[in-house]
């Protein structure tokens, strides 16, 4: 050995080190200097020990290479390559002393010591049909995917058990692919105990089978920043996280889940299932800067996107479909169904583009507990599945009959947006209350609610039951456009409901327009509401528990008149003289302000209009310009008059269809 380390030494000298590296084997795993860098090479105790850069090594345990073709490495770097049943571990010759490394095949076993107190960098490429990466450290850490395949048969192919933030890199230009089996019990296909902050701009496939699997696991909060993600199938969430999840640019797909498509937890649940004081902890929330999101999930009861804490939607893209059917609940005694996002918290949209699909029983686009507030951007949302109804001994994910019959748990009805929550005072008991008392505001707390200053918002639903938009508390609307076609009322307030700008569109087709459990008021803006036959109205507030509609200014079309006792302080006037499915303007001081299509459907036969001057009425020929509403309204076009609608003097006097609206007990 003494010959072989002499001879070593000259071939360093006279070869020269241009390109050369110093491989050192120690038990399968290579740690590799770079010849330029070894400087003096010094052995002792009668040859049997080896010092290289002030590292030690037994020469009689170890092999020690020139590799006239060795790719020189930097510090702090491990390089894994997989190659069928087997695995090729390559460390920097720094990091000696740090790592604690086993092979088994084609698993790899890393161990950072708790003196580390630099990044490492892993490099995993190759392919390998039952290999892993398992690393275990206490300090932050960056793992880059650089074309790697790796199935893991008995569990997750890449496992992270390290605390700290770990920078998950997904090469650019490479394709990369995770799957697991079904006999894997970890909590992911892609494990990582501690901070994920997930980069590159290359591509990365999750297959997640096993039986606990989530596609991607992150034990605190997740990141994700230019690369594309596909989650093609998982036992469980496509993405489960706790603290927060942070979507900053780049692609994130996921399908073929059992479970939501991206959930995150409030960090921190107790072993009994309580809940840690998170107050001040940005923990449970989601948050969407930029880039895309597209979930596409099928079970039961599923979410697209779900927080236990609040939504933030600043831009980017966000399509979440979702078809399970509703199920009940037999620990909380009560109906579920799927909705495409839902927040425990507040929701708040500032832009970017969500468009929201639900079809299965009770499903729903929106649901938020807190306050849901939009100042800008685009929400599209279309359900129509019919109601989920529990009957006492099955549930039944296809309801078309009467819903008044069924206690509010028993049934969960299809919302585009629901928002708010509401809750009886402690005084009182539903055992004991009317039903005229279960639809008075008075009897009731209300938290969050509905707040849309600007943006666009479309909402579509059709099943039996559906409503448009409902809060559960308050309802303000000050900007923005917003239009809703719906089966039940298309939109409506637990509480009360403002109007003060924007341009509203409520369209029920078995309901009222616009409904409010408490006052409406309606100060400003356009509004044009439709509501169904009578006893159904165009605009209803909850005059049996003594509240009122308020109307005060802006333009406003009602189709089925206002509710009886309003107070109008802004001249109406109303016609019974207008045909369906035509376009009409209406006209202010002989300016017109809004032009408008009557539904293609019979309707109460009375229209009521308004506007801040002479209100006159007129068929159009329109040639042009740009439909918007829902395709109910028109801009910019070429507009030809025909004969002038004559009008009557309106005072209200419309009757509602009960507490509340027409509605019923299911709108709750």
């Amino acid at each position: 050995m003494k010959k072989i380390l002499m001879t070593l030494f000259v071939a360093l000298t006279t070869l020269g080190v241009q390109a050369q590296t110093l491989d050192v084997n120690m038990s399968g795993v290579t740690y590799r200097f770079n010849a330029a860098d070894c400087g003096e090479m010094t052995y002792g105790s009668n040859g049997t020990i080896l010092t290289i850069n002030g590292k030690t090594f037994t020469v009689s345990n170890n092999s020690i290479t020139i590799d006239t073709d060795g790719t020189p490495m930097d510090d702090h770097c491990v390089e894994v390559a997989y190659n069928g049943t087997s695995a090729k571990v390559v460390a920097s010759g720094d990091l000696m002393d740090s790592l604690t490394v086993s092979v088994d095949n084609a698993k790899v076993n890393i161990t950072q010591n708790d003196a580390v107190a630099e990044e490492i960098t892993y490099t995993l490429s190759g392919t390998s049909t039952d290999g892993q990466f398992y690393m275990t450290g206490s300090y932050k850490a960056t793992v880059e995917l650089n074309g790697l395949t790796l199935t893991n048969t008995t569990g997750a192919p890449v496992y992270i058990n390290d605390g700290k933030r770990i920078d998950f890199s997904v090469k650019k230009g490479t394709e990369n692919t995770l799957k697991d089996t079904s006999a894997s019990t970890d909590k992911g296909c892609l494990y990582c105990k501690g901070h994920l902050e997930m980069k590159g701009k290359g591509t990365l496939n999750i297959y997640a089978y096993g039986s606990k699997a989530h596609g991607i696991n992150a034990g605190e909060y997740f990141e994700m920043k230019n690369c594309m993600v596909n989650i093609l199938a998982a036992t469980k969430d496509g993405v489960n996280c706790n603290e927060y999840f942070l979507m900053e640019s780049g692609t994130l797909k996921i399908s073929g889940t059992g479970d939501d498509g991206i959930q995150v937890s409030l960090d921190g649940e107790t072993s009994t299932g309580e809940t840690i004081d998170h107050e001040d902890e940005d923990t449970g929330n989601f948050y969407m800067i930029d880039g895309t999101i597209i979930v596409d999930v099928t079970a039961t009861a599923a979410k697209g996107i779900k927080a236990d804490g609040s939504i933030t939607v600043t831009a980017g893209t966000i399509t979440a479909t979702t078809s399970g059917n509703g199920e009940w609940d037999s620990d909380e005694l009560k109906t579920k169904a799927s909705s495409c996002m839902s927040a425990d918290g507040d929701m708040t949209v500032n832009g970017g583009t969500l468009t929201l699909t639900s079809t299965g029983a009770g499903g729903k686009g929106l649901n938020v507990d807190g306050l849901l507030t939009v100042n800008d951007g685009t929400i599209t949302v279309n359900t129509s599945g019919n109601a989920c109804v529990y009957t006492g001994s099955a549930i039944n994910n296809n309801y078309t009959g009467n819903l008044d019959r069924y206690d509010s748990d028993y049934k969960s009805v299809a919302k585009g947006i629901k928002a708010g929550t509401k809750t009886l005072k402690s005084a009182y008991s539903s055992s004991t209350l009317s039903n005229n008392q279960k639809t008075n505001p008075n009897y009731y707390d209300f938290t969050g609610g509905l707040v849309i200053t600007g943006g666009t918002v479309h909402v579509k639903t059709s099943g039996n039951g559906a409503e448009g938009i409902e809060s559960k508390s308050n309802i303000s609307i000050s900007g923005g456009e917003v239009a809703v076609v719906a089966y039940d009322d298309a939109i409506n307030s637990g509480n009360d409901f403002t109007v003060s700008g924007g341009t509203v569109l409520a369209y029920a087709t078995h309901n009222d327009g616009m409904d409010s459990n408490g006052n409406m008021t309606i100060s400003g803006g356009t509004v044009y509401a439709i509501g169904a036959s009578s006893p159904e109205v165009a605009i209803d507030a909850n005059s049996e528990a003594q509240k009122k509609l308020t109307f005060s200014g802006g333009n406003l079309v009602a189709v089925g008149g206002l509710e009886s006792g309003s107070t109008l302080s802004q001249a109406c006037k109303a016609t019974s003289s207008w045909s369906s499915n035509t376009w009409y303007g209406l006209y202010s001081n002989g300016t017109l302000v809004f032009a408008f299509k009557t539904p293609n459907a019979s309707r109460n036969s009375q229209m009521v209009v308004s506007t801040s001057g002479t209100t006159t009425l007129f068929p159009l020929s329109i040639s042009g310009g740009t439909n918007y509403l829902l395709d109910y309204a028109n801009t910019g076009g070429s507009y030809t008059k025909g004969t002038q609608i004559s009008l009557s003097s309106y005072s209200g006097g419309n009757s509602g269809g009960g507490p509340g609206g027409g509605g019923g007990p299911w709108g709750w």
